[in-house]
């Protein structure tokens, strides 16, 4: 239907040929009725049918008035006031003026079209209120105001229109920035995570090779006089290797900052201090934690973290207070984790909010998911069809050699 109404919708020019054309005849016929019922000092055929001429040049600049519109009003006011200075019968021989008017503030650019508005109109003030100092009646002065007032209020009216069109081209360009950020945003998490799991793969094999070397070293040396030493380093070459393979697959390790000191990766170990924040942000967590059966590696504790943060950054960023509820089963072969929330708790006069928010913007769920498949895990966020945000992950405790 849009497209159908849009389809069917004149061109510019042919809408303003329509209205130049409407508002000639409202012009001309106005004026003609008025004659005919109150008559008139001086008809529109004086002077070589000037009285006509001035109505029809008024009206008809109209068509050119977006093109030229400083132009179309200097024409219009020129008629206007050489018509009422030579005391041609009043009527609505002004609809031009007054959509000229509107015009040159609609579409012009602001302070200069309003200052060439301002002065033209005080201009036509001047001069409409001197050809009708002896005008009889008295009370007809009256209409004299009026098209004063009408003038003001079509300055008035075409500015509002001008203010709201650079209000909304301006929305739309913050939009237009705000999205084109948000994905500049995205891909620069992505290169950080990208450089982050780097460095930690850099540290983890450099640790791993100095180890290995300085115990290959000794094997070579005790070898053939300890055999027993020579054992021990060859298991602890074993450890060593098994253990960096797990670590690289598991981007564990530590990041260095800017003060490039050591810093611990954190864990399920902190999860209390987590939701503890998280509570106040205002946030009511339920937490449901199962003991695991042995000891959780390490890269599962650290990503688990992870997961869990970002997810309840992103309900404290995206929602606002609610009802969040975390779930951990460590099981035999995995470590399954689940986030809910029930999305924004509605208020009086609140706009609804868009369930689909954390999914568009993408904020930390790539990042989440790299972490998952560098795991050999999977990792799945979507909107709840009730309300609300769901973000499940499942981790496998011995990381999978296809995800190296």
């Amino acid at each position: 239907m849009e497209h159908r109404a849009t389809s069917l919708r004149l061109p510019v020019p042919a809408q303003d040929v329509l209205l130049a054309l409407f508002v000639t005849v409202m012009q001309v016929q106005g004026t003609l009725a008025k004659i005919a019922a109150e008559g008139a000092s001086r008809p529109l055929t004086d002077l070589g049918y000037l009285g006509y001429v001035l109505l029809v040049v008024s009206g008809v600049a109209v068509t050119v008035r977006r093109r030229w519109p400083v132009p179309v009003f200097v024409t219009a006011a020129l008629a206007s006031l050489a018509y009422y200075a030579l005391d041609f019968p009043d009527g609505p021989g002004w609809l031009g003026l007054f959509v000229a008017l509107y015009t040159l503030a609609a579409h012009g650019d602001g302070r200069r079209s309003l200052v060439t508005a301002g002065v033209g109109t005080t201009v036509l003030a001047v001069g409409w209120l001197v050809a009708a100092a002896d005008i009889e009646p008295r009370a007809a002065i009256g209409w004299v105001f009026f098209r004063i007032g009408a003038s003001v209020m079509s300055v008035a009216l075409g500015e509002s229109v001008r203010s709201r069109r650079v209000i909304a081209a301006d929305a739309q360009e913050r939009a237009e920035l705000a999205e084109r950020t948000r994905e500049e945003e995205t891909r620069a998490r992505v290169d950080a995570e990208r450089l982050r799991i780097a460095r930690e793969v850099h540290d983890t094999v450099a640790h791993a090779i100095a180890i290995i070397n300085v115990q290959s070293g000794v094997t070579a040396h005790v070898l053939d006089k300890k055999p027993e030493v020579a054992r021990e380093a060859l298991r602890a070459i074993e450890q060593t290797s098994s253990r960096a393979l797990r670590e690289m697959r598991a981007i564990l390790g530590v990041l260095r900052d800017d003060d490039n000191e050591r810093l611990p990766y954190p864990g399920l170990g902190q999860i209390e201090e987590l939701t503890a924040k998280a509570r106040e942000a205002g946030l009511d967590i339920e937490l449901e934690e199962t003991s695991p059966a042995a000891p959780l590696p390490n890269a599962v504790g650290s990503v688990a973290y992870r997961i869990l943060q970002e997810s309840i950054t992103n309900v404290i960023r995206h929602v606002g207070p609610t009802r969040v509820r975390v779930a951990l089963s460590p099981g035999i072969e995995a470590l399954e984790i689940r986030v809910t929330d029930e999305g924004r708790r509605a208020a009086p006069g609140d706009v609804p909010a868009d369930p689909h928010l954390p999914a568009k913007l993408g904020r930390g769920i790539l990042g989440m998911r790299e972490r998952c498949q560098l795991l050999g895990g999977e990792l799945y966020a979507s909107p709840l069809p009730g309300g609300g945000f769901e973000v499940k992950a499942r981790l496998p405790l011995a990381p999978t050699g296809s995800r190296l």
